[in-house]
Order: C-alpha cells, then sequence, then structure tokens
C-alpha cells in the first residue's frame, strides 16, 4: 500500500506504511533469530509463508481508509497468533520469547488504538 495509496492522505499514510513495513522487516528477523536461538528452523519460501498464513492479503488498494483498516485488520489477527504464542511460551518458562511477545503486543495495540482513532472510531 505504501506505493499505492491515494488521496489527500497520501503523505501521511505513504511514510506511516513505509514505517509498518520496515517495522515488520525488523520484527521477522528477531523472530527468526529467537527460532534460530531456540534450536528450531525458521521458515524462509513465499512458498512456506503462504501455506502457513493466517493474515489476509490486500491487493491494489489506494484508498486511505481501507488501507488504515486492512492493517488494523492485520494487527488484530497478529495480537491473536502472539497471545497464543505467549501463552505456550509462558507454559514451557521461555522468557526470551515472553519477553518479545509481550514487548510486540503492547506496541501493536497501541497502533491499532491510534489508528482506529485516524479512522474515527
Amino acid at each position: 500500500m505504501h506505493w499505492n495509496i491515494k488521496g489527500k492522505n497520501f503523505f501521511e499514510l505513504h511514510v506511516k506504511f513505509e514505517e509498518f513495513y520496515t517495522d515488520s522487516q525488523v520484527k521477522i528477523d528477531e523472530i527468526a533469530e529467537r527460532i534460530l536461538t531456540l534450536q528450531g528452523k525458521p521458515l524462509h519460501t513465499f512458498t512456506d509463508y503462504l501455506a502457513n498464513a493466517t493474515v489476509a492479503v490486500g491487493k491494489n488498494i489506494s484508498n486511505d481508509v481501507e488501507g488504515v483498516e486492512l492493517v488494523v485488520n492485520s494487527l488484530s489477527e497478529l495480537l491473536k497468533i502472539e497471545r497464543s504464542i505467549l501463552n505456550i511460551s509462558d507454559e514451557s518458562n521461555d522468557e526470551g520469547t515472553n519477553s518479545m511477545m509481550s514487548d510486540f503486543i503492547a506496541e501493536q495495540e497501541k497502533t491499532i488504538w491510534m489508528l482506529n482513532s485516524w479512522l474515527g472510531k
């Protein structure tokens, strides 16, 4: 959406969406490194990602409201996944993963609040 957004909110959302995907790249790297730290093997192909994805994909979105709503819905879906991971890591006494998920959850809850405020909700 970073490139495709149109309208009066272009400049604001162009920057914000870039911030989101840059943050996602950092988080993906942190998650992969955490999985490797725990002797696991992170997914690493688009085929794997598509086969395991539960977050909806947006395509050809240029409307500002639709774009922000997609981000809110995507983050809400991620929160469900992260809370599930948090429960599992808590049961396993995995403080490293607990800390990571807790930080992600707090940040994403705040982002959802701010985006919902932008939407007037």
